[in-house]
């Protein structure tokens, strides 16, 4: 049993999000990236994006090298309402619609208060974390409508708790809002069978996360002391339940948040 919960789920080939047209940002790197290829290996026709434009080629080579397709615009910044407008207009003119959205490139300044500048760290993580989805949601909207189509936005377990050891004010409030907004974004969308959830996971082992796990003292240890399953997530972790909430098994679910945080706010 403990070996069983100390691993996770390798992404596998599928047919569960079959014919289904998802743009996914933030393909570069992480959490974006490993969805990208879940998505492509479980069916769905994937166009990312990244601001990282070697990154985001690396990631399309990457999957071409296992006969799969993720076709890609870069470099984009998605902070800039043109760059996400010219995104969807790019994905519904190669296949007609967007049935799925997943909005999960982020950028996080994680400073200390006392030590934070307004412009360069507060604000530019607010836009990067909130912005960015508000110019994403806003431009593949009119794409969206009237199919069943499905929104996933990305809050955090930073939004319900604080961490110690980690400067995160700025990201927290971040993800707050993308977690208020996400709700919003259900009410209006339900109308035009737009159906719009969260994901809120706990410390995801990427290239960024690996640096305060490796660099700050105890920060490991702060890490997994919260969790009940005693280890990381991984980026496939999120990925199986990214493709739940963009598969038609989810045609009820509008409007929730899904903590993928082994247990880390439930105590």
């Amino acid at each position: 049993m403990t070996a069983h919960l100390s691993s996770h789920l390798p992404a596998r080939r599928g047919d569960r999000l079959a014919g289904k047209v998802a743009v996914v940002t933030g393909i570069g790197a992480g959490i974006g990236k490993g969805i990208a290829r879940m998505f492509a290996l479980q069916g769905a026709r994937v166009i990312g994006c990244d601001i990282d434009a070697a990154a985001a080629q690396a990631t399309v080579d990457a999957a071409a090298a296992e006969d799969l397709v993720i076709d890609s615009l870069h470099p984009l910044d998605l902070t800039q309402p043109a760059d996400a407008k010219r995104l969807m207009d790019h994905a519904a003119q190669r296949h007609g619609r967007i049935d799925v959205l997943v909005n999960a490139a982020a950028f996080g300044a994680f400073v200390w208060l006392e030590e934070m500048d307004y412009e360069r760290d507060w604000k530019r993580t607010l836009t990067g974390e909130v912005d960015l989805v508000f110019l994403a949601c806003q431009a593949a909207w009119p794409y969206l409508k009237g199919h069943g189509s499905s929104v996933i936005n990305f809050a955090s377990a930073n939004a319900r708790m604080a961490l110690p050891l980690s400067p995160a004010l700025a990201h927290c409030a971040g993800k707050g809002a993308v977690l208020a907004m996400s709700r919003q974004l259900a009410m209006e969308g339900a109308p035009h069978g737009i159906r719009v959830n969260t994901i809120s996971p706990a410390l995801v082992e990427t290239a960024a996360t690996r640096f305060p796990m490796e660099n700050i003292p105890g920060f490991r240890e702060q890490v997994l002391g919260k969790l009940m399953l005693k280890r990381t997530g991984q980026p496939e972790d999120i990925g199986w339940l990214a493709v739940f909430l963009a598969s038609d098994e989810s045609s009820w679910i509008t409007a929730a948040d899904h903590a993928i945080d082994a247990g880390a706010t439930a105590w």
